[in-house]
């Protein structure tokens, strides 16, 4: 067996919780800003964070949430996000993020299989809430600011929490996001407080945060890579964040000119903003050192210009939310062109044959497994689909890769059926079910097709129903409150069948050579 272990010592693995890990940043900060609300520019010190998730957890707990509750949360990236979700953690509880983006049944789906039975939001995403929480355990709606009708979460608030509620740092399940994994509908992804913290040291040698430096955070909360990368790994560095509720070229730009940001996490599309939008020219960005991307692949040739416009290091990471969600990350004082990076300390990585499950030799692309603590407890009630995923602790992550002599991992190519859109997973098969709903679509197939500005998009190949006179347009028009926007086909393409094994599995590749070949 040949495996891939990291340059840097393991780190150790301690018994504490995510909150309690990220109070010691926050009290080396304590009388300093550490997150600021970008559009206000209101901030909260170290010990104001502390104090107000402290009260909220005391409110959640005396209000009977602890062990065995879920906590919904659907909101934009702002200071009580980051409340919320330690509140929910200090308490004992659950939490699961969901995408503010999500339309009606997206979020309804997550809240029924969740078992959610507080969900928490802003007042302009109340109208999606309410419409969602039908078949859900969801019994209150709580708004983050006051709103008519509705407790907020000023009015949870109780006496301050002295401690952790004790929970089983490896088995209890922290924060519930949602993933595809390699393939199919989304599920609840299992991350442990253990997992979280883990990856939390995990991160910090490879990323070289500094307490008391600042960075933007437009990555959404939400999601794994803005949840533990940036919300829990700066603020348990005692580093600050000024959040955005939505990404915004100019603010960002403005961001970081004024607080002269030295270090940025960003996806794909930002990076091609950076290197091309003429806005970029009328702001002082000298102090940027390090840009990484990551959740999904970015271009050398993407890389290398907005490296050489900004003067600056621009590296790559690799994970996903099963993974905490960091496993590689390029060192960058020793970057190299194309690598996602080297793996993390306590990671070992190996490079497998996906049918045979034996190593690939040196320098031969296979599937990419990965094993370490930040590895997820598995799938919410889906053992079959986690057991498919997890060998002997090995996480099969579909992607196909390659290590090199110096222990880089180049990503070449994916296995699994993702399509990832500015760093979204959209899984066809959730796409194409939509599809199937809709009157005069007899059958369909989804295949993700390059995108300059989103990195891929759904393309849709659709059987007509004979007699039906669907177009592209109503087709695209019904499905638009079905999806996010994300998740919505480029375009409709209609073919006369969707080719299949014999298995009835749809033959994708079938339908890229069908697109090529026009």
């Amino acid at each position: 067996m040949t495996e891939h272990r990291s340059p840097l010592p393991d780190v150790a693995l301690r018994d504490v919780s995510i909150t309690e890990r990220l109070f010691e940043g926050l009290t080396q900060a304590g009388d300093r800003v550490v997150l600021t609300d970008g559009p206000s520019g209101e901030g909260w010190t170290g010990d104001a964070l502390i104090d107000r998730i402290c009260r909220l957890a005391g409110g959640l707990q005396a209000r009977g949430i602890g062990p065995g509750s879920v906590i919904a949360l659907m909101a934009p990236n702002m200071p009580d996000y980051a409340v919320v979700f330690h509140a929910v953690a200090m308490a004992g509880a659950t939490i699961t993020t969901i995408n503010p983006t999500y339309t009606a049944p997206e979020v309804g789906h997550q809240l029924r299989d969740s078992g959610a039975t507080v969900l928490v939001t802003i007042e302009a995403f109340l109208p999606v809430a309410l419409a969602a929480l039908e078949g859900s355990a969801v019994a209150e709606v709580v708004t983050m600011a006051p709103s008519p009708g509705h407790r907020s979460i000023a009015d949870l608030m109780g006496q301050p929490l002295a401690a952790q509620v004790p929970v089983d740092l490896d088995g209890h399940v922290l924060v519930l996001p949602y993933s595809s994994g390699t393939t199919g509908l989304p599920k609840g992804v299992m991350l442990s407080h253990r997992n979280m913290v883990v990856n939390v040291d995990q991160a910090l040698p490879l990323l070289d945060v500094r307490a008391g430096e600042t960075t933007v955070a437009f990555l959404p909360f939400f999601h794994i890579y803005g949840m533990n990368v940036l919300m829990n790994a700066f603020l348990a560095r005692g580093a600050g964040l000024v959040t955005m509720p939505r990404f915004d070229l100019e603010a960002l730009l403005g961001h970081i000119q004024r607080h002269r940001v030295e270090k940025l996490y960003i996806a794909p599309p930002v990076a091609i903003a950076l290197a091309k939008h003429p806005l970029v020219d009328q702001f002082d960005l000298s102090s940027l050192k390090i840009i990484m991307s990551a959740a999904a692949p970015l271009g050398p040739e993407v890389a290398g210009a907005v490296g050489q416009r900004l003067g600056c290091a621009v590296i790559q990471g690799y994970g996903m939310t099963e993974l905490s969600p960091l496993t590689h990350v390029v060192p960058h004082r020793a970057p190299k062109s194309g690598a996602v990076g080297v793996s993390a300390p306590n990671t070992i990585t190996r490079i497998v044959d996906a049918e045979t499950g034996l190593d690939c030799a040196p320098g031969e692309p296979g599937e990419v497994w990965v094993k370490g603590p930040q590895v997820m407890i598995g799938y919410h009630n889906r053992p079959e689909a986690t057991a498919a995923m997890i060998t002997d602790g090995w996480l099969r992550t579909g992607d196909l890769g390659v290590v090199d002599a110096d222990g880089y991992l180049f990503i070449r190519d994916r296995l699994k059926e993702l399509i990832k859109v500015k760093g979204f997973q959209v899984a066809p098969a959730e796409v194409e079910a939509e599809l199937l709903g809709l009157p005069g679509v007899a059958d369909a197939a989804v295949i993700g097709v390059p995108d300059d500005e989103a990195g891929e998009r759904p393309l849709a190949f659709v059987v007509r129903q004979p007699g039906s006179d669907a177009t592209a347009q109503s087709i695209l028009e019904a499905l638009r409150p079905r999806l996010a926007s994300y998740k919505l086909p480029l375009r409709v393409e209609f073919i006369e069948a969707v080719p299949k094994s014999a298995s009835g599995k749809i033959l994708r590749r079938m339908l890229r050579d069908k697109l090529a070949g026009g």
